[in-house]
């Protein structure tokens, strides 16, 4: 006979890997058409800004849209595939700055605004949620 911790613990680990299945359906059905979105457009606005980065990545992150790591990896989330093109291009040419300026300083905005002069409002259409 099994104990109530663990006939808890049991149906916990159940509803966790059916929620977790879900997820990664949807992404892997987003993946390779959100790397051709993150390519073709990192490509475009790291050339407009002469800037070079080391590869792009397309993730299922829980909080984040995007990151720049310090080697000059740009990685985005899976539902950049999913946004309107001006939030995609917003997104991109924020990580995209972020390889020279790696903060949120008056310089990196100044360098967003170069790309995106409605950065504000697309950052807050953004953050509206993944």
């Amino acid at each position: 006979m099994l104990s109530w911790f663990r006939i808890r613990v049991q149906r916990r680990r159940i509803r966790v890997r059916v929620s977790l299945q879900g997820a990664t359906k949807e992404y892997l059905a987003y993946k390779k058409t959100a790397r051709d979105v993150a390519r073709q457009k990192v490509e475009h606005w790291a050339s407009f800004y002469g800037f070079t980065y080391s590869s792009v990545s397309i993730r299922n992150q829980k909080t984040r849209w995007g990151s720049c790591s310090k080697r000059g990896t740009l990685s985005f989330h899976y539902k950049i595939a999913r946004l309107p093109d001006h939030l995609a291009d917003y997104l991109v040419v924020h990580e995209v700055c972020h390889l020279k300026e790696m903060n949120h300083s008056k310089k990196f905005w100044d360098l967003v605004a170069q790309g995106i002069p409605d950065y504000k409002e697309c950052r807050k259409q953004l953050r509206k949620g993944i």
